[in-house]
């Protein structure tokens, strides 16, 4: 079994800053991207950023140069630092794991966490 397991959430000041966490546990092929996913009220789930195991990049344009993705592929954590924090960045973060070995694809979600941006 895999789970991924958030943290960081909570309520920010628009302007501040926040890092998630989540740590993956259970059978992951060692190749894989890991990202993270927000959805927000009446919203469609979108992709934030992710990172390959060998550390490739990809971010939303609506993040990009604010949002740094990481991770330890020792720990099975991936991290995101999400800074100039806006109104709209409101929502429930959920991290995710994929993988594909020969034909199979692998997809698995974090319970997400609730990241609300007010003053």
């Amino acid at each position: 079994q895999v789970q991924l397991v958030e943290s960081g959430g909570g309520l920010v000041q628009p302007g501040g800053s926040l890092r998630l966490s989540c740590a993956a546990s259970g059978s992951i092929l060692s190749i894989n991207t890991m990202a993270w996913y927000r959805q927000a009220p009446g919203k469609q789930r979108e992709l934030v950023a992710s990172i390959t195991t060998g550390g490739s990049t990809n971010y939303a344009d609506s993040v990009k140069g604010r949002c740094t993705v990481s991770r330890d592929n020792a720990k099975k954590t991936v991290y995101m630092q999400l800074s100039s924090l806006k109104p709209e960045d409101t929502a429930v973060y959920f991290c995710n794991v994929h993988w594909k070995l020969f034909v199979a694809e692998f997809d698995y979600w974090g319970q997400g966490t609730q990241v609300t941006v007010s003053s």
